[in-house]
Order: structure tokens, then sequence, then C-alpha cells
């Protein structure tokens, strides 16, 4: 077979829009047929932990701490029971850098796994409100006549019920959403208390059940398949040695009807029963080659699989598998592209590893009075210091200062309070400090200051001062 045609043998025109838009740009509603087999049983096993995961996230405590906690809001964050300031941005941005180098090295060496086995999304339409909408409406020819007829007390009841159990597993979601965000005993005051004591919290759980709402109930697949950009990416993050899920073009085609007379032209494994196409979530024909819509959910594997086995034919006709692969009968996961973000996964992890050993629990930081310049205090000079305390623990923090360089320097407190910074809060302090005016040999001179807690250097904090050469030295060095 010539190596143009070797690969395809079917009508290009699907490549000129998606499946679920008409040539006039009107939506097409998908109503995949049900699905059954050996990976959608895993498929639901998986979906089950995953999901009993997520809804028991925010119960689950670390150190009296949430497992996560996303509060953009109030700039808190909590990953793993490990709190996170706006101080510590670069450690976050190495992690969302982790995370995403991640998820593009499992792309180039599995394909869209991640989405058809592990994505909220997925997880949701497919194993929660698809089967909710099989339970009471029926398969896809079921759902099909159920649209099409008119409105009777049948179509009523079944409508009815189906959408009153979106809106409430929307509201489920939106309320598991929520205390990702603000935590879960923020949520627990919105829904015991009135709704006019938490406005903005209530505003936002009634307006996140819509959107989970409107997104499973009506947007459904597009979301993947016209929003989620890590679609788009596969064009680019796609190789020849990625596993996907794949049709066997070698094996399956030409395609043709079984047929009883054995002198018929002799014709590949796919029989063209479509059945492949009928359960796709996304409406897409597999046999035309990996596509951005195809979000990996195995459905086609096992509806092609049931359908060997009834005429006789070893499986895996649409299997796990990369192009080359079956087109040369090799398969290759490690290349160069692997190995280069491997090494770039790896480094990063290295570069967070470290500065998560170096990470202080507090941060301490000192800066001279604005508009302030230095006054003379009988043989001293003195410079006035905003003292910024930051607590990043979940306790309470005791601490002193000590100036270390210059020796003869001398710390004081204006208010004479002791520094004791509340658990995840923030403390400020004014203090003088002063050197002897003969000790000052620069202009601009650096102050260090030890910060204590417990008899232990925690951290070593540096401050400018400034104020007049001393005339000693100003001799010495003419």
């Amino acid at each position: 077979m010539a190596d143009s045609q070797e690969f395809y043998n079917y009508d290009e025109q699907f490549r000129d829009s998606i499946a679920t838009v008409d040539a006039k740009g009107k939506r097409i509603w998908v109503y995949p047929k049900k699905p059954s087999g050996l990976l959608h049983a895993k498929r639901i096993v998986v979906s089950i932990v995953l999901l009993a995961l997520l809804f028991a996230g925010p119960f689950i405590k670390i150190g009296g701490e949430p497992l996560l906690l996303l509060n953009v809001f109030e700039r808190r964050f909590v990953i793993m029971g490990h709190p996170f300031w706006p101080q510590d941005f670069i450690l976050l941005a190495i992690t969302l850098l982790i995370f995403f180098v991640f998820i593009i090295l499992f792309t180039v060496v599995f394909g869209r796994l991640w989405c058809g086995w592990a994505c909220p999304q997925t997880l949701f339409m497919e194993m929660v409100f698809r089967k909710i909408e099989y339970w009471i409406e029926g398969d896809a020819p079921a759902q099909r006549r159920l649209d099409a007829q008119s409105m009777n007390f049948e179509k009523l009841w079944k409508k009815t019920a189906k959408h009153t159990l979106f809106i409430l597993i929307s509201i489920l979601i939106s309320h598991t959403a929520m205390a990702y965000l603000i935590g879960v005993e923020s949520v627990q005051k919105i829904v015991t208390e009135p709704p006019a004591e938490h406005m903005a919290g209530f505003i936002g759980l009634v307006a996140f059940t819509g959107i989970f709402y409107f997104n499973f109930a009506k947007f459904r697949e597009q979301a993947c398949i016209a929003v989620c950009p890590y679609g788009r990416l596969q064009g680019v993050l796609l190789i020849k040695e990625s596993i996907v899920v794949a049709y066997d073009w070698l094996r399956g085609e030409p395609r043709g009807k079984i047929k009883k007379n054995p002198v018929a032209e002799k014709t590949g494994d796919c029989i063209d029963c479509k059945l492949c196409v009928h359960v796709c979530p996304t409406g897409i024909d597999i046999r035309h080659g990996t596509q951005l819509e195809c979000v990996n959910c195995t459905a086609c594997i096992d509806a092609c699989d049931d359908v060997m086995l009834k005429i006789g034919k070893p499986k895996g006709l649409i299997r796990f598998a990369s192009y080359n692969s079956i087109k040369e009968g090799t398969q290759k996961i490690i290349t160069a592209r692997v190995i280069g973000y491997s090494v770039v996964l790896l480094l990063l992890i290295g570069i967070l590893s470290v500065s998560l050993l170096n990470r202080s629990d507090v941060k301490v930081t000192a800066l001279k009075v604005p508009g302030t310049l230095y006054q003379r205090n009988g043989d001293y000079v003195t410079n006035l210091y905003n003292f910024d305390f930051i607590n990043k623990t979940f306790g309470e923090i005791k601490l002193d200062l000590k100036i270390v360089e210059p020796a003869a320097a001398r710390l004081k407190n204006v208010d004479g309070k002791e520094i004791i910074i509340p658990a995840e809060g923030m403390l400020k302090r004014v203090y003088f400090i002063e050197i002897p005016e003969q000790d000052i040999t620069n202009a601009k001179m650096l102050v260090k200051l030890n910060v204590i807690q417990d008899g232990e250097v925690i951290q070593t904090v540096k401050a400018k001062f400034i104020g007049p050469v001393h005339r000693s030295s100003d001799t010495k060095k003419k």
C-alpha cells in the first residue's frame, strides 16, 4: 500500500470542522451510547477513588491544617499541611512549573490519558452526570426519542428529575470547590448562618452552582473541545512515539461488512459497525487517527473489543498504541524529548527541595522609616526603623533581636513590647539603632542583626544605616 494512503482511507471532510458543530456553526448534540467493558469498569473504580478523595479533601487535616487550601482572596495557601504566603511566591511558582512540566512529560509519553481518567471535568461528566442521564432517560436512542417528542407527562417527569439531580450535585460540587478556596469552616458558616452575614460567600456559592450546572447540563464536551487549552497543546506535545488511543489501520483497512461469500474481496478486520463512533462522548471517529477532541476515555476500545470477540477476531483493533508501534511494530518510550523534559523536571524538583529545606518559618524585614534622617543622641548617631515580622506557622512565635555588626551598635525598642508574633500573622515594631559616632566610617553602613528563637539564630537581617563620616576616618583617608 502506498505510504500516502497507508494511514487513512476515508473522507477528508472531517478535518474541516469539529464533530459537534455542523456546517452552519450550529451545535450538534452528542448522544453517546452507554459504554461498557473491562476498561470502563476500571475507569469506574478509578473515578470512585478520585471523587472520594476530591470530596474528602477539605476535611483531611495534616497537623490540624487542611490538606489543600488555595485562598486567593486572603492570599493564604496551604499545601499538604504546610502554609505558604505571598512572600513564598517563588516556591508556588516552582511548584506550578513542576506540575505543568510533569503534565507535558506525561502527555509526550501517554497522550491525553489524564483527560479520560483523572480530569474532574471528565469524571463528573461521564461518571456522574451521564450515568444519571442513562438511569433516568435510557441509552442514546431513548434519549433522542425523548428529546424529539412533544412535551408530555413522561418527558416532563424525566427532565424534571434529571435536572433536579443535576442541580443538587452542582450544589455539592460548588460547596466542595469553595471549601478548597476559603476553608471548610468558612463554608460551614455560610451554610448555617443567615446569608446576609456572609453575602459575598453566599453569592459565590450561587455563582459556582450555576456555572457547574451549566457546564455539565448544557456545555458538556465543549469544555474539552473548545475551551480547555490542554487539548490544543496536543498538536505540539504529541510525537509518533506517544501512546494514545489508536486505530490499527494496517489491520483494519480496507473496511467492509461481514460477507459469507468466500471469494469476496478481502477486507480488513474493521466491519464498519461504527460502534466506536456511537460510544464516543466527543462525537469523533477514532478511525480518522489522533484528533484534538479525543480524551482517551477508552470507550471505543471496549466497544471494538466486544465486536471483535463476537466475530472471532483478536481484540486490539483499537488500543493504546503509538503511531510508530502500529506502523513499524516497535514501541520506543525513551526519546530525546522525553529525556529533555525529564531533566527539566528533576532540576525543578531539586530546586524546590532545596528551597523548602532552606525556607524559614519566620520572615523579618528591617527598613528605615521613609523621610527620616539620622539624629544625634549624645555620642551616638540614631536611625529609626520599621521592623516587619511574619509568622508562617500555625503557632505563636516569640523572638529576640541582637545586633552583631557593628559590635558597638545598640538596639532600642520604641514601645518596649516583646516580639510575639501570632499564628499565621504579622507584627510591626519600631526600633532605634544607635551607633557611636566615632565608629561611623561611611555615610552609608550596613547593620547586621540576628533573629533569635529559643536561643537559636534562625535568620540574619541586614539594614542600611546612614550617618556622618567621622573626621578621624576622613583624615586617615587623606
